[in-house]
């Protein structure tokens, strides 16, 4: 375990140094509609048109060719208005709800829901390639090493339990800007998230060689080392960081095990989650542990579905269809995660995000001769979801051109986004703020 850190010393070294917690919780800006955030992160971007936002008008002019400014043709020769092969969804939609909220056939369980949930059609956002729009969406920049969103709320807000980190990330992404998009960057490194992987632990956990005993006096000798040096090392964010981790890594041998055991969970829980189900299983268990985490004290959690790349993702230039098995796995997972936060009461103070980096084109790929069966990358317009934490239910916010193709309705920048979910956690997203380098530096730069 590494990255939580200055933690309090004493109670495992009497002569150690008594460093500031970072982690402790600290007041907000405002009164806050919610106290933590599970991120939903479709990574490689799903097609909006495709899932939540119905465009009667791609039906109705399916195979007919149209000028469309398409961002990558743009960015490589600066030509606009091309011709572009206009390709229909290729799942159905209906409504539901008493809201009347659009879905297609692809997020049938989820979209049971959507009067819990509120949908943003207007977004937009920074970067046609993968890499800078993942950081963007994580980190607000699409180039310099700025800190992830979750960094951020743990820097706002500290943490809840003094033996869990604020920020964990599961099954997080290698490709794309990897660890940054869960890195604290400048910030103390306390605040970073930690990742699990998909083997459902923490990774150096435990130790094998040497019993709880033997471990606490290797603890208490090294936090003397480490205390001394701290003392002449000026305020080193790092090594106070290091220190705590020993800390926080004994308390977490004791406590995390618990809470990532799944098997508490009653079998109508793993039921509802497709636990124990070949096609859902793994999302599952990532969005049951995400409540257990969350039900902890865990700040923000973020749940990755794609992060397995090649054919496992949503990133379709070329073969549209897999988006089925890819939301076949994920949907069950996400409506019995909705379902049992709301159950439990959870669902009032939990924000629940739903997103990838961008949407989809309403047109086809250019494939040669061949009739196109996918599609390319769209920041202009594309939908995103958020669900409880005060958020207005049943709503459907914003709007794209009648084909989908670009926000011009109630436009949302991804900034405006982050902006909002930290009003939601009570946070001023102008105040949050961290000086480095000369300057105060924020989330929303």
């Amino acid at each position: 375990a590494c990255g939580f850190g200055s933690l309090a010393l004493a109670g495992l070294c009497a002569d150690s140094v008594r460093a500031a917690n970072p982690l402790a919780g600290k007041s907000t800006h405002h009164n806050p509609r919610a106290k933590r955030i599970i991120f939903l992160f479709m990574q490689g971007g799903p097609s909006h048109v495709d899932t939540f936002d119905h465009k009667p008008a791609l039906y109705e002019n399916d195979g007919k060719k149209m000028r469309f400014d398409d961002a990558r043709t743009i960015a490589k020769t600066g030509k606009r208005a091309t011709s572009e092969l206009v390709m229909k969804p290729m799942w159905k939609y209906k409504q539901y709800g008493e809201s009347g909220r659009w879905a297609s056939d692809l997020f049938r369980e989820t979209a049971k829901h959507s009067d819990d949930l509120t949908f943003i059609h207007s977004m937009q956002s920074e970067g046609v390639a993968h890499g800078p729009a993942t950081l963007f969406l994580h980190t607000g920049s699409t180039n310099f090493i700025r800190p992830s969103l979750g960094s951020w709320v743990s820097y706002g807000l500290g943490s809840e339990n003094e033996n869990l980190p604020g920020f964990v990330s599961l099954a997080p992404i290698t490709s794309s800007g990897g660890a940054r998009n869960f890195g604290s960057a400048f910030l103390p490194a306390a605040h970073q998230g930690t990742p699990i992987r998909k083997n459902d632990t923490i990774r150096n956990l435990g130790n094998a060689d040497l019993s709880k005993d033997e471990q606490l006096r290797q603890l208490n000798f090294m936090q003397r080392l480490n205390a001394e040096q701290l003392k002449s090392a000026n305020r080193d964010s790092e090594l106070e960081a290091l220190i705590g981790s020993y800390e926080l890594a004994w308390r977490m041998q004791n406590n995390a095990p618990g809470v990532l055991d799944l098997s508490k969970e009653t079998p109508g829980t793993l039921a509802m989650y497709g636990i124990g189900e070949k096609e859902t299983d793994d999302f599952g268990r990532q969005c049951l542990m995400a409540r257990r985490l969350c039900e902890n004290g865990v700040r923000f959690v973020q749940v990755t579905s794609g992060a397995a790349g090649g054919a496992n993702n949503w990133d379709q230039h070329s073969k549209l269809p897999i988006h089925e098995p890819q939301a076949k796995a994920v949907d069950k997972p996400i409506a019995g995660l909705l379902k049992d936060l709301k159950q439990r009461g959870l669902l009032e103070d939990t924000i629940v995000w739903w997103s990838g980096e961008f949407g989809r084109n309403p047109y086809g790929q250019k494939s040669g001769n061949k009739k196109p069966t996918g599609r390319d990358h769209n920041a202009n317009g594309f939908t995103t979801w958020l669900a409880g934490g005060g958020v207005k239910s049943g709503l459907a916010y914003g709007s794209t051109d009648e084909f989908g193709h670009k926000a011009v309705e109630d436009k949302v920048h991804m900034h405006d986004l982050h902006a909002t979910l930290l009003h939601l956690l009570g946070l001023d997203h102008e105040q949050l703020t961290y000086r480095y380098a000369g300057r105060d530096f924020r989330l929303t730069d």
